[in-house]
């Protein structure tokens, strides 16, 4: 059995998502937002919860199509707000439009949303070299930019510790414990 990150179990579903999607570095737009709505969705709950949803999250928000969700109605939200197989905050299903509102701005004034949302790191993952999960941090310099700068785009569900989670998620940073069998093969990746 190889030596994984504390916080990756029991559950194969969070084995899975520790192996092979967390902290692999994701250059596709569509992606990135996903995550980036998922993390948001995620405030308050645990991860496994929004992992267990994340499906039901794709049918609900069209694969996550930014053109698509900004487009939603109230008559949408409402039916969004009787799905219980998502996370039925009307908060976190409104900011899932205004987000995607946002991300086409965004994109429509800087061109791609890898670009813009990788200077945060200079382009390039941060490899760091933590022993233990107790000196992980909760947020960073970087998380702190890219939240203030992201709701100033308009960006909601976007705090520093969301931002950093979301880094780790998508690669920005390798934050396997250097124990992990992954830390190796995740640094690789970023080069």
């Amino acid at each position: 059995m190889p030596h994984r990150c504390g916080w990756a179990g029991p559950d194969q579903i969070y084995l899975d998502y520790h192996d092979y999607e967390w902290g692999v570095p994701v250059y596709d737009d569509r992606l990135l937002f996903e995550f980036l709505i998922l993390e948001g969705a995620q405030a308050g709950l645990s991860w496994i919860t929004i992992l267990k949803k994340r499906e039901a999250y794709r049918d609900a928000f069209h694969n996550f199509d930014a053109e698509k969700i900004a487009r939603f109605s109230r008559t949408r939200i409402d039916k969004l707000l009787n799905n219980p197989a998502i996370v039925r905050n009307r908060l976190k299903i409104e900011s899932t439009i205004s987000n995607a509102r946002a991300f086409l701005q965004l994109r429509e004034q800087q061109g791609r949303f890898c670009d813009y949302i990788w200077q945060f790191v200079d382009g390039q993952p941060i490899q760091n070299k933590w022993k233990s999960d107790a000196q992980v941090p909760a947020s960073t310099q970087q998380s702190e930019a890219m939240s203030r700068d992201l709701k100033q785009r308009g960006f909601r569900f976007v705090g520093p510790t969301i931002c950093y989670a979301y880094m780790q998620a998508v690669g920005m940073v390798n934050d396997h414990l250097t124990t992990c069998f992954r830390h190796t093969q995740v640094a690789k990746l970023g080069k």
